[in-house]
């Protein structure tokens, strides 16, 4: 496992750090002039890539970060950044590099901290000195759901200036639950091919009941195409991405303009909402699905009706009528949820409404807090093949 003090020397020495495990296997001859480091990209639908970075592209996004919170009144220089997130996924490589470049006390907070709420509220009232600025956090959805459920998990959450949430969908379930404690969240949107943040809605904004992510960062443009793809254009993109299925060659992320497209359909009306992954829409009957706004209208339904019902999954599959279809995988406590989830859907659409409903015990979201699609897809084949 890479550590900051390994990634610091590697770098000093002007190389590449592989912080991607995948990395291991990337010829030394296809690198350019370091130092930067090789981090992996993907995931949430099974593909894997991995991106270079040069470190000069982490120096501007940390930059555009600070321009950032200056912007909604606060001072990057007297801040003090806490970070729950893997080094090795520039989610949390990129907190410990602002730290860096601000000159900022970075407190690292171990994964298991993150499940005890009331040792997480200890840890921050034992940092010294953090009230006489500005504390920032950065957290994946699964585990804002896991401290808001908690009241100290809620309490420690008061105690920040700003809490960055992104690397999935942030479900409106918890916007609202967030909102109702008076949480500074700023919902954010990135990707590991823009060195993190490319636009992020500010506290204030999401206390006043905004959606989405917000406007681009200072040194971002975001434009959407016609098939409503979201194109991202910044001088820090990465150099060049590179696949272990074709490990001979790098690949070129942008166009000839310097636009980046993303794998996400999208808005700008006008700050950014994110519709949902480009590859996991399905089409089925003629109409274009997108499974992500249809499980967060049923977490809806399952907050309000206060259902036993811990994760839920929509994925698409082959019919021979209607190109393809949505069934449904469900982690429950109680069958009658799966029950009550099926017959709320009775009355919707054809097209959006899952022709099967399972029960999945082990379902559950990655530690980044995204779906891999095509693990449980392959959950689905084995399922169906043994029922065969």
């Amino acid at each position: 496992m890479m550590d900051h003090q390994t990634l610091v020397e590697g770098l000093s020495r002007g190389e590449w750090v592989p912080l991607a495990a995948e990395a291991s296997a990337l010829p030394l001859t296809l690198l350019p002039d370091g130092p930067g480091v090789v981090l992996s990209s993907g995931g949430s639908t099974g593909g894997r890539r991995c991106c270079l970075h040069p470190i000069a592209n982490l120096d501007l996004s940390a930059a555009a970060t600070a321009e950032w919170l200056e912007g909604i009144g606060l001072d990057p220089a007297r801040s003090v950044i806490f970070n729950p997130l893997p080094l090795t996924h520039v989610s949390g490589l990129l907190p410990w590099w602002r730290s860096r470049a601000w000159g900022v006390s970075h407190q690292r907070l171990e994964r298991d901290l993150m499940k005890s709420p009331s040792a997480l509220l200890e840890r921050c009232r034992a940092v010294d000195g953090w009230r006489q600025g500005s504390a920032l956090l950065s957290l994946v959805p699964t585990q804002l759901a896991r401290l808001l459920a908690h009241p100290d998990g809620v309490a420690a959450l008061e105690r920040f200036s700003v809490i960055w949430v992104g690397g999935a969908a942030l479900p409106e379930t918890l916007s609202d639950r967030a909102r109702s404690a008076d949480l500074p969240l700023a919902p954010c949107y990135g990707a590991t091919e823009t060195a993190a943040m490319v636009a992020a809605l500010p506290p204030q904004r999401f206390l006043a009941g905004e959606r989405g992510c917000g406007d681009p960062l200072p040194d971002v443009e975001l434009r959407v195409t016609t098939d409503g793809s979201l194109d991202v254009r910044t001088q820090r993109h990465a150099l060049a991405g590179w696949c272990p299925d074709q490990p001979d060659q790098l690949q070129r992320l942008v166009d000839g303009s310097g636009w980046w497209r993303s794998g996400d359909r999208a808005t700008l009306r006008p700050g950014l909402e994110i519709l949902g992954r480009r590859d996991t829409a399905i089409h089925s009957g003629g109409e274009t699905v997108f499974p992500e706004q249809l499980e967060a209208r049923l977490q809806r339904f399952i907050q309000r009706s206060c259902l036993p019902v811990q994760a839920l999954l929509l994925l698409g599959e082959d019919d021979p009528e209607w190109g393809q279809r949505l069934v449904a995988l469900v982690r429950t406590s109680d069958p009658t949820g799966l029950q009550q989830l099926q017959r709320h859907t009775d009355s919707w659409p054809v097209a959006e409404r899952p022709r099967r409903w399972l029960s999945c015990p082990d379902l559950e979201p990655s530690a980044e807090g995204k779906w891999q699609r095509r693990r449980w897809r392959e959950w689905l084949e084995r399922l169906d093949l043994s029922d065969g």
